[in-house]
């Protein structure tokens, strides 16, 4: 397999600040370094790894508490022609931490292993891809919920060639609340100079605050791009993993990085 030679050593550097240098440097201005910041979320959607793309550092988020009913735990996949949930088992206790959610069953990467090859067997670059993702949910913890999220998002981004600096916030040890707080972590990237927000923070940031803290503020503005899937009609919002499945890795990255004939 042509990732085989990497995998090892992509494995050895999956700690928080042990990452490699970015290559999508095509996505921002070398003006502006761009920190991306966000909640270590499970095989997430597209847009999510657009916001990797552009940013030069992805900070994991994995200090917030944890929500029931969130993204952290689960993603939509397309079952028979329909969205449906795939989600891990977590037994969180009131405020806990993403960082120290446990799954609720040890054998869960095998049950979605199992799922998603039932889903997709049919899907048309499944045996391009299968050995990659077999290969992954083997190599994944299944007692801490964000270590393994962070490590499938690692090797996503390593198949769809985009690989900035990651961190986690835990580790950085920011303190503070709101933007105050992201102010923080932004600053305590070297050379940072730029904040990516998700399209929703427009709604609650003061941007006079990032103005004022000397940081350029970017929102990351994605619209879904329809591609062919296991159905007829088009389903937006998907895991990364229904593109993977349905258009390979090259055609995933093509709809990360706007390549695919959109705007």
């Amino acid at each position: 397999m042509r990732h085989e030679r990497s995998w090892a050593l992509r494995q050895h550097r999956l700690r928080c600040g042990c990452s490699v240098k970015s290559i999508s440097s095509w996505f921002f201005s070398s003006t502006v370094m761009l920190v991306a910041i966000h909640q270590p979320n499970y095989a997430p959607w597209i847009g999510y790894f657009r916001k990797i793309a552009r940013a030069s550092h992805f900070i994991f988020l994995d200090d917030a508490a944890f929500s029931k009913g969130s993204v952290i735990n689960r993603v939509r996949i397309l079952d028979d022609g329909k969205p449906a949930w795939l989600t891990v088992p977590a037994k969180p206790s009131s405020g806990t931490l993403i960082a120290a959610v446990v799954a609720g069953q040890s054998d869960w990467p095998k049950r979605h292993l199992s799922r998603l090859f039932n889903v997709y067997s049919g899907a048309g670059a499944f045996h391009e891809i299968w050995p990659d993702i077999e290969r992954l949910y083997d190599s994944l913890p299944a007692d801490k919920l964000a270590d393994a999220n962070r490590i499938i998002i690692h090797e996503v981004c390593a198949f769809l060639g985009i690989e900035p600096v990651f961190h986690c916030a835990s580790e950085i040890g920011a303190g503070r609340t709101g933007d105050d707080r992201l102010i923080a972590l932004v600053k305590a990237i070297p050379g940072a100079t730029g904040y990516l927000s998700g399209r929703g923070g427009r709604k609650y940031q003061d941007e006079s605050k990032f103005e004022a803290a000397g940081l350029t503020l970017a929102y990351n503005d994605y619209d879904p791009v329809a591609y062919a899937q296991t159905s007829p009609d088009f389903t937006p919002g998907l895991s990364i993993l229904d593109a993977a499945f349905n258009l390979g890795w090259e055609g995933a990255a093509a709809l990360v990085t706007g390549d695919s004939g959109s705007n």
